[in-house]
């Protein structure tokens, strides 16, 4: 499955937003290192149902799949919550030897930032807007830049010989050494042709300079962030648009006000029938008794839902397996007429796969034996054999044929 890290420093409301995607029983308390072991929970990311198409609802007689919620689908992710990263974390501060061990298994990572600026570097309560969330930003890649950077002059002397006597391409020796940090050679390939990367013919006389320089670039193609600004219900308006407009232009990285707070009442009271409320939607429905306590909170909620479009956890999760990671969903079915299962449920499954996977990947997504055994897949909207090299698209229901 699908692993993304919810990252930042210490008490930036990291395990909120972990327990507002996932609604798992983690501590959660205004001081630095409340999360010391890592927690990981299943998120869903939100998505248009196929079984509102015309051809499934006739096979549905106008009904639901009974998979979705009034034709929206949710898929289940992978999602982890690491302890709080604080400045020198590379040396081994905080918990930092832990921190960056625990994110080579993150495909992206969810960068959380308080961007009320209520806690200072270390995640110490602060006056509201005193601390510049920039900051926050900024230290966090550094962290990041001399942790990989830290491992790479380790044995930069032995990389540089092997390279030398035995021939190796220098990206491929460097793969070797970041393995353990979850970055492959085509990565590091792609790192080493961006424009202020060092010369990769004249590795033999690469500085400390043209190291980090090259742990910066590599950062940059192996954890692709998203920024979660979070708080922003009590953050300065000019805080939000500095955040979205400054960082993102300089680093190229998107900027998603959030409220993590804000989405973990309501999917609280949504379980306990006060509202109803799907994830990801601008308002919600008051169905319950509530106290009028409780009633000026939801309200106040809805004006952020209103003013944002939501709450922004949701919009942040879609954001990062759809557009940081590219992912598709993929429905398997064994009866293509139908689109259904052996069972007759209707589109009883979805996957989330890479762009460019085959069918022969969903069957391996689906069982490793029907992997292996798969001879092809036929697209059960067009009734057409797909080729062995055909890539999915996004909503592709496809059935799967094989010896199985």
């Amino acid at each position: 499955m699908i692993t993304i890290a919810i990252a930042g420093k210490p008490n930036s409301g990291k395990s909120t937003f972990f327990k507002a995607a996932t609604l798992a029983d983690v501590e959660i308390a205004s001081y630095p290192f409340t999360t010391i072991k890592p927690n990981t929970g299943i998120a869903y990311v939100k998505v248009d149902c196929p079984c509102q198409e015309p051809a499934i609802q006739q096979e549905l007689g106008g009904k639901s799949c009974g998979k979705c919620v009034d034709g929206v689908r949710f898929v289940p992710m992978g999602l982890l919550d690491v302890a709080g990263l604080v400045r020198g974390a590379h040396e081994g501060r905080g918990l930092g030897n832990e921190f960056l061990d625990e994110l080579r298994q993150a495909e992206a990572i969810i960068h959380v930032v308080d961007a009320a600026g209520g806690t200072d570097a270390d995640g110490n309560v602060v006056d509201l807007g005193s601390h510049d969330p920039h900051e926050d930003l900024e230290f966090f890649k550094t962290e990041l830049n001399l942790w990989v950077c830290g491992i790479i002059k380790r044995n930069w002397r032995k990389i540089e010989r092997k390279a030398e006597l035995e021939g190796l391409k220098i990206e491929r020796l460097l793969a070797e050494q970041l393995t353990g940090v979850g970055v492959s050679e085509e990565q590091i390939k792609a790192a080493l042709l961006e424009p202020t990367s060092p010369d990769r013919a004249n590795f033999r006389s690469w500085s400390d300079d043209d190291l980090h320089t090259l742990a910066a670039a590599v950062i940059r193609r192996s954890k692709k962030m998203v920024i979660a600004a979070n708080k922003a219900d009590n953050a300065p308006h000019e805080n939000l648009e500095n955040l979205k407009k400054g960082y993102a232009a300089s680093e190229g990285e998107r900027v998603i006000p959030c409220s993590a707070a804000a989405e973990l009442a309501l999917r609280t009271a949504a379980k306990n029938k006060l509202i109803t409320y799907v994830p990801g939607d601008a308002d919600f429905e008051i169905v319950g008794e509530l106290t009028e306590k409780q009633r000026k909170g939801l309200e106040k909620i809805r004006a952020f839902l209103h003013a944002h479009g939501g709450t922004g956890v949701q919009t942040i999760l879609n954001y990062a397996v759809f557009d940081l990671l590219d992912y598709v969903v993929a429905y398997p079915v064994e009866d293509e007429h139908k689109f259904c299962d052996s069972s007759g449920r209707i589109l009883p499954d979805a996957f989330l796969l890479k762009r460019g996977s085959t069918a022969r990947d969903l069957a391996f997504a689906v069982h490793s034996d029907i992997g292996e055994s798969c001879l092809y897949g036929v697209d059960a909207r067009t009734k057409l054999r797909l080729g062995e090299k055909h890539e999915l698209v996004n909503r592709d229901i496809i059935k799967i044929v094989s010896t199985k």
